[in-house]
């Protein structure tokens, strides 16, 4: 139901001081869209229970999607924010045919509900949560809204990804928007450049939304407040499932035990570098849950296209449900610490 993977150094941590959450620097979300619904039950047990006594900084990053839910874990009530995420993502109805304006427009009603009076503020001051937005910043064709003109320019990305990953950072720069106390190292051998910057009040909201701002199906975020003028779009475009090294030992959740560098390495057979997963745990449905569900996949955004509103809300209702199997799966081997459950990451990535 559940599987654990861990990297030869985080592994031999475990061995030696037992798995908690003490041992942890970091906790990753990645991009995915509803794909994350498959982790509803952990991320509410994570940092409902988990995490819920941390008394050391944990960097929480993430880009899209798994932005969006770190916004929630350093809200003052992270189970209450990542449920009215969930509740009011699931239950988004769009026009058939909807356009980039009005899904921007949708969005951007979510991050109202997601933030409420408060959560801006919750996460900026937050002392122990510490966020992270990963967002990509837009130069030339991909800057553009002109649908013809950002449509080059992603395919230019998608050849030149498929040349060498390296050669993307001509089109984008990397923009970590994060908390003021950050501590967080960052390594890209891609030599993709990178800027981190300090939340807002201003620029906070603008933020998250330009993580999740995918081309074409949303309009991207220009001219955020408090840092440089530009185009600034989904942070997966660069870091879909990330292939960076970060300081310290990292707790990944994630939907699925395939991993991907960026958004344009979904259909390459290009795998991460094994060296960034040295100091990871990585928590994912196993393939015989995912097969267990309805359709037989977990959620993705196909959904709100090929499936009627209602049916794709029980089917979304159903996978939240199924979810807390995960949670229950994950406190069992934390509270038995049956380590010998974990396996090697290595079976993952090259």
């Amino acid at each position: 139901m559940l599987e654990i993977y861990a990297g030869e150094t985080a592994l031999n941590t475990i061995k030696e001081n037992g798995f908690s959450p003490n041992i942890f620097n970091n906790f990753l979300g990645a991009s995915g869209g509803p794909k994350w619904f498959v982790l509803y039950g952990l991320d509410k047990y994570f940092f409902g229970d988990f995490f819920k006594h941390q008394q050391q900084p944990l960097n929480l990053v993430g880009s899209s999607a798994g932005a969006f839910r770190m916004a929630c874990f350093a809200q003052a009530d992270p189970v209450a924010a990542i449920e009215r995420l969930a509740k009011h993502y699931s239950e988004t109805v769009y026009s058939t045919d909807a356009k980039p304006t009005e899904i921007t427009e949708k969005a951007r009603e979510l991050l109202d509900i997601l933030f409420g009076d408060s959560g801006a503020n919750e996460i900026i001051n937050n002392k122990i949560f510490n966020a992270h937005f990963v967002v990509a910043k837009c130069r030339g064709f991909v800057a553009s809204e002109n649908k013809l003109v950002l449509g080059l320019g992603l395919l230019m990305s998608l050849l030149r990804n498929s040349v060498d990953r390296s050669l993307i950072k001509s089109q984008y720069e990397r923009y970590v928007f994060q908390h003021q106390a950050s501590q967080l190292q960052l390594h890209d051998p891609d030599n993709i450049a990178t800027t981190r910057l300090a939340f807002t009040e201003n620029n906070i909201k603008d933020a998250l939304l330009a993580s999740g701002a995918i081309p074409m199906v949303m309009q991207g975020i220009k001219d955020i407040a408090d840092c440089e003028n530009g185009m600034y779009r989904d942070g997966g475009i660069i870091d879909y499932h990330f292939d960076v090294a970060l300081n310290g030992l990292t707790l990944y959740p994630h939907f699925s035990s395939t991993l991907k560098a960026g958004w344009f390495d979904k259909k390459l057979s290009r795998s991460v570098r094994a060296q960034h997963y040295d100091k990871t745990v990585l928590v994912c449905p196993s393939q015989q849950f995912i097969d267990s569900l309805p359709y037989g996949k977990i959620p993705d955004r196909t959904d709100f296209t090929t499936l009627e509103p209602e049916q794709r809300l029980q089917y979304w209702k159903r996978v939240f449900l199924e979810s807390e199997k995960l949670a229950e799966a994950f406190k069992s081997f934390y509270q038995e610490q049956n380590i010998s459950k974990i396996k090697p990451i290595s079976q993952l990535v090259a």
